[in-house]
């Protein structure tokens, strides 16, 4: 299983926007996560973006090397928009590991 596509969807909640992640597979399971980082919806997208160059091609099952991967190269690690970002694809991966074990 690979994964196909990122999809980030901003949800307008007037004074927060929640933003949330889908990640599509070739075997047809997809995974949602969340992301929402009050009055920073465009920062968090924009790190999805970045993050989902990483993710294209690669299996949603090696959640744990891909966390590790996607923290250890960013130049500033941590951050409230990067782990905002990384804790919605890493939610999203975890919703098609449970999916595609039944």
């Amino acid at each position: 299983m690979k994964i196909t596509g990122v999809n980030t969807f901003v949800v307008d909640c007037y004074r927060t926007n929640f933003v949330f992640v889908k990640i599509y597979t070739d075997a047809g399971i997809s995974g949602v996560g969340e992301a929402t980082l009050e009055y920073k919806e465009n920062a968090v997208t924009g790190a999805i973006e970045d993050i989902k160059r990483y993710l294209i091609g690669k299996s949603p099952l090696d959640i744990e090397a891909h966390y590790h991967n996607i923290y250890r190269d960013a130049y500033w690690r941590g951050g409230a928009v990067l782990m905002s970002a990384l804790s919605a694809v890493e939610m999203a991966m975890w919703d098609i590991n449970g999916k595609s074990l039944g």
